[in-house]
């Protein structure tokens, strides 16, 4: 369906949730992370800081390194009472950020970049996402069989966690998985218009 004008698509991420989700959109591509510190102002919010950091992550690779190519990068964030949650230090911080999910609703933010030689295109997309109450045995057996360290926020969606304790959400699930796959497929397809 897209034409991607005989250029190659490199997902610059090393996430296999990613993977998968490409994989699953039907389209080739290859996997060339670049080790970049995510860093951010201070005072972005929300959206405003993975869109900073997908573009900080698609800034990464030289005007050399974009010939004949399609940079995909992503940032995925939850955001928490004006605050946001980033990936867990440890399994005792895992446990904390999902008691602070439990029983609340939080807001995931994943933005895209789609970078060329000669185009830069970023966008996102926002889910809203409800915890029940659970407990403190459910979050044990969660942190402790799946070990979320690479995680914002310290859960996956498409894990056990996500089976048993989300009743519902508002939005793209796959947004929440880390690539929200029709802006992506958007992004994709507007650099052949």
């Amino acid at each position: 369906m897209l034409n991607l004008q005989g250029k190659q698509l490199i997902l610059a991420s090393a996430s296999p949730r990613r993977k998968w989700l490409m994989e699953e959109l039907g389209l080739e591509f290859s996997i060339q992370p670049k080790n970049v510190e995510e860093v951010y102002p201070d005072d972005l919010e929300r959206e405003e800081i993975p869109l900073y950091l997908s573009k900080l992550k698609a800034n990464a690779f030289s005007e050399d390194e974009l010939e004949g190519k399609i940079i995909l990068t992503a940032d995925t964030i939850v955001w928490l009472n004006d605050k946001e949650l980033q990936k867990p230090v440890d399994l005792e911080d895992a446990k904390r950020m999902i008691r602070q999910l439990s029983g609340t609703t939080h807001e995931v933010y994943t933005a895209i970049t789609v970078r060329t030689s000669s185009k830069t295109i970023s966008d996102f997309d926002r889910t809203e996402v409800h915890f029940r109450e659970l407990t403190e045995d459910e979050i044990e057996f969660y942190v402790q069989k799946y070990k979320p360290l690479d995680k914002a926020g310290a859960y996956g969606i498409q894990e056990w966690i996500g089976y048993v304790g989300i009743d519902r959400i508002f939005g793209c699930y796959f947004n929440v998985m880390g690539l929200p796959l029709r802006k992506v497929y958007a992004a994709l397809n507007s650099l052949s218009a």
